[in-house]
């Protein structure tokens, strides 16, 4: 027997529904929420077993997106079912991921399972925050140790004026798109686009979105209150000789490493990553030799080894709140050195550029192409277009290590939206510049916001193809070095061992004039609003910085494309006239593209694109398609050919689907009997249009092209007697009418 029970809240003028007790009672923690007509479920699950030898908290998050939830079938003729999860169902996925990770209890080494599935979407009420809401709910209401509930918001802005779930019509006519999770004293997790929002306005709205969240908070406790939960608890201390064994040489294991930070650590600046990264092996050796020398054993020390940069990382963090000493020698707000160049690869890659920050190290690649070649999008919740698509790619190699070469993960995926992210508000519209852009990030080196090396190398790259890019964009990430007892300082240009516990990654891009894009997540229970205020306008200085090195190399985009880089030339035609350029079954403009090489790209306006690196095919291709759509004025000459012969004129094409008649008494100014005594079928001939007539039929003549004979008069035609008696017929003959 089901024992559904149901809680509601009015929240931003629609009803928030949580329903528990229908749906997934296997699992541990399930709901379903619904947001006008957007439900989602929600399940978590913590496996039985505990997981050995691992030194992390094994969560999973996935976004189930169904075609069915918004009512589409897969547009593939051969597969009908939901195939690998499309990009928007990941980067929702690490999304939600982000913001409940911190919450967890991280001692917990059972694996964790958060499943979100997508059960009807309405087009309106943004999934991404109805599943994150759930998410919290199912989390709260299991007994997995989990120290939220938090809740979500999606902020839009508007005429100056903040929007709290903006619907996705708000998010696009507006300059905002912000997503925000915590509670109204502590942000968590968030992430937005923008256009150009400055600073100051992007605090307040981060602020204002979470001051808006209390009243989803409240309605889950109301009902985890309502349904008892109890949460399993998790050992505060050792249950056995073996944890109490572990216990133990992990302390022995930091506290070595706290006793070596001045001869081993700060003992010089540990610039680049093999520096540092020796520095770890070092210690390791020194640990082991020390633990050995403690009488522990292999099976017991060797997991401790494992956590020397675990130790390292809180030593680092101790010293930048104690001293404000980093690793590498920099002050706070110090960014690595930079290493910039544009051209890096010869004119046939379109554009090209290499940034370099510190030992993050990016090749970023444009190529332009036809409109055509944009991406088709077909998922849940979108449709149509998209014309900017960059690609983030990373290997083993990247990180000085070996493995397998696969293809790309979530975490690349969410690297490669965030950089598109902060370049889409600074390109030029697409009637202006109608190619498709790609651009790819290819990460040679990474230690430190390879996503961030990636937005600049893009802008570096977008100018150095041509792209008439409307700014710069730059980019930063910042760290947060912080302890238990509230102790905190911001730190810029985050790299490797300073993303320590206490430690947050907060990117933001933007031009000079404001921010274009922010992803963060955190390894704290929540940043207040002191650390985001400062970490933002620390970010703004140090993204003036980059900017100003960028400008010295490529201070504005190229006014030439390269050669190799396909031309687009851009025709308007009557829409009425679409179908004379495709023709039945596309036959006509096959043709075209079949004799010229071109490619053709018609939208619903009558804008015609030709791309092609072939002038001549360009020029051969226009002519043509301006052929098939040109209106026929009287006065004009055409240079035609005879398509067919009859006793009172011939018929001359003077366009590929326009046909005239050159009536036998406009052929020449002396008589002309018949028209095949003086033209045959092919001829090339020169006419001109004499009128068209109420029926849209075209008279042409030839004689008018040509000198009139001196003394000419018009002829007569002497039919003989007229039946009956009288006068013979005389006088030219009039104009053929077509019957």
């Amino acid at each position: 027997m089901l024992n559904i029970r149901q809680w509601s809240v009015d929240w931003a003028g629609r009803k928030l529904e949580i329903e528990v007790g229908k749906l997934a009672l296997q699992a541990q923690g399930s709901c379903t929420v619904r947001y006008g007509d957007t439900v989602i479920l929600a399940t978590i699950v913590k496996s039985g077993n505990i997981r050995d030898g691992i030194d992390y908290f094994p969560l999973m998050v996935d976004f189930e997106e169904k075609l069915y939830a918004a009512g589409k079938i897969k547009g593939s003729r051969f597969i009908k079912r939901e195939g690998r999860p499309s990009d928007e169902a990941i980067l929702t996925g690490r999304l939600i991921d982000r913001a409940i990770r911190p919450l967890f209890d991280d001692r917990v080494r059972n694996d964790v399972q958060v499943v979100l599935t997508a059960l009807s979407v309405d087009g309106v009420n943004d999934a991404a925050i109805v599943a994150l809401i759930a998410a919290s709910c199912a989390a709260a209401i299991s007994p997995v140790p989990w120290n939220g509930p938090i809740a979500a918001a999606r902020v839009g802005r508007k005429d100056g004026q903040f929007i709290l779930n903006a619907t996705i019509e708000e998010v696009q006519t507006g300059d905002l798109d912000l997503v925000v999770a915590g509670t109204p004293d502590k942000l968590i997790m968030t992430e937005a686009g923008a256009r150009e929002v400055a600073e100051t306005d992007m605090y307040e709205a981060m602020k204002w979105g979470c001051s808006q969240l209390q009243p989803v908070i409240d309605l889950i406790k109301t009902i985890q209150s309502d349904l008892g939960t109890v949460k399993d608890a998790v050992p505060a201390g050792p249950q056995s000789d073996e944890e109490e064994l572990a216990r133990r040489v992990d302390g022995l294991g930091a506290a070595f490493v706290s006793s070596v930070a001045d001869s081993m650590i700060f003992d010089s600046p540990k610039i680049n990553r093999k520096d540092r990264y020796g520095m770890i092996e070092k210690i390791s050796a020194a640990l082991k030799t020390h633990l050995i020398a403690e009488g522990i054993e292999e099976d017991n020390y060797k997991p401790v080894l494992k956590n020397v940069k675990l130790y390292v990382q809180r030593e680092v963090t101790k010293r930048i709140l104690q001293t404000g000493q980093r690793l590498d020698g920099r002050a706070l707000e110090q960014i690595r050195e930079l290493n910039i160049e544009v051209d890096a690869l010869p004119p046939r890659v379109h554009g090209s550029a290499m940034f370099m920050r510190g030992d993050t190290q990016v090749l970023s690649l444009t190529t332009l192409g036809a409109p055509g070649d944009v991406q088709t999008l077909d998922t849940m919740e979108e449709e149509g277009k998209k014309r900017y698509m960059h690609h983030y790619n990373d290997a083993p190699f990247t990180y000085g290590e070996t493995g397998p070469l696969r293809g790309p993960g979530r975490r690349a995926i969410g690297h490669g939206a965030l950089a598109e992210r902060a370049l889409e508000p600074v390109l030029p519209p697409e009637i202006d510049f109608p190619y498709a852009i790609r651009v790819v990030s290819e990460v040679l080196g990474s230690n430190g916001s390879s996503s961030m090396a990636s937005t600049c190398g893009s802008t570096l790259s977008l100018m150095a193809a041509g792209v008439p890019i409307k700014k710069p964009v730059g980019g930063i990430a910042m760290g947060l070095a912080s302890d238990t007892a509230g102790n905190w300082k911001v730190l810029t240009d985050l790299q490797d061992v300073e993303d320590g516990p206490g430690g947050m990654d907060f990117k933001i891009t933007g031009t000079r004039d404001g921010v274009t894009a922010v992803q963060m997540d955190t390894k704290t229970l929540g940043l207040s609003w002191d650390i985001v205020k400062q970490t933002i306008e620390q970010a703004y200085r140090a993204r003036l910085e980059i900017l100003d090195a960028m400008a010295k190399v490529i201070p504005a985009p190229r006014p030439d494309l390269s050669p190799y880089a396909p031309r687009i030339e851009t025709i308007m035609i009557d829409p009425e006239k679409i179908r004379d350029v495709i023709g039945p079954g596309g036959k006509i403009i096959n043709k075209i593209i079949d004799e010229t090489g071109v490619q053709i790209d018609i939208e619903q306006d009558g804008r015609v694109m030709i791309t092609s690196n072939d002038s001549e095919g360009m020029k051969r291709a226009i002519k043509m398609v301006q052929d098939l759509t040109k209106e026929v004025a009287p006065g004009e000459i055409y240079d035609g050919t005879v398509v067919r012969l009859e006793d009172f004129g011939a018929f001359v094409q003077i366009l590929p689907n326009k046909d005239g008649l050159v009536h036998v008494s406009e052929i020449s100014w002396e008589r002309v009997g018949r028209p095949s005594d003086v033209l045959k079928m092919g001829d090339k001939v020169q006419v001109k249009v004499r009128e068209i007539d109420n029926l849209g039929r075209v008279n042409l003549t030839m004689k008018e092209l040509k000198p009139k004979p001196e003394g000419w008069t018009p002829p007569t035609f002497d039919r003989g007697p007229r039946p009956g008696g009288g006068k013979p017929f005389g006088g030219p003959r009039r104009p053929f009418r077509d019957r």
